[in-house]
């Protein structure tokens, strides 16, 4: 029984819901065979988010642990390659806080790359009919600080830990009478089963395409 911690956002920014959030309920409600989901929502604050992952970590005591989070403009699920050491918002976070140009993890390295086989995940979900493709950037704001202090946890501490990030599109209600892309959160509950079932099964990538032109 692989034991899984799954992570989304509560609102930010003025909305009145996650999508990230909305897809993790879903995908724990249908817990993929051989493994244990715990869900935890973290708060769209910087520091405070990942105290609370540390925290949910230490209570669940999961093999792998999957943060997501939102990503309002892509269109479909986004499994996340790379981690940077930098937090540069360009809205304040839900505490009023609005760091620029500043590490995540003071003498931290530059960045580090998620510990999963991204390209299998990608795949997995495009195989249960959901749209996916590998993303080079995080951003560089919450999402980004909460996978780089995951990252920076694996290796400084929890060593045996495996884990990334994955962000989330909105959902069609979040883009009522817009032209922006989404998602429904069903879809993106059954991309992420499908990424978990092979974060938790497979250790080495598969090769196919997945960089990006710019």
């Amino acid at each position: 029984m692989t034991r899984i911690l799954l992570t989304g956002f509560e609102p930010f920014g003025g909305e009145a819901s996650n999508s990230s959030w909305e897809a993790v309920t879903r995908a724990a409600a249908e817990t993929p065979p051989g493994t244990n989901i715990t869900v935890t929502r973290l708060s769209c604050a910087f520091g405070t988010a990942l105290d609370e992952l540390r925290a949910a970590i230490t209570r669940a005591a999961p093999d792998l642990v999957l943060c997501t989070g939102q990503a309002g403009g892509r269109p479909d699920l986004t499994v996340e390659r790379v981690a940077v050491n930098v937090d540069d918002a360009r809205i304040p976070d839900n505490s009023g806080r609005q760091p620029i140009d500043e590490a995540v993890v003071e003498a931290g390295p530059a960045a580090y790359f998620a510990a999963l086989p991204v390209k299998a995940c990608v795949a997995a979900a495009r195989a249960v009919g959901v749209p996916a493709s590998v993303s080079q950037t995080a951003g560089t704001f919450v999402c980004n600080h909460v996978f780089y202090g995951l990252m920076h946890l694996f290796a400084t501490e929890l060593p045996g830990l495996r884990g990334g990030f994955v962000h989330v599109p909105y959902t069609p209600e979040q883009t009522l009478g817009t032209a922006r892309p989404s998602l429904p959160s069903s879809l993106a509950a059954r991309g992420l089963r499908a990424v978990l079932t092979t974060a938790a099964s497979l250790d080495d990538d598969i090769r196919m395409a997945g960089g990006a032109t710019h």
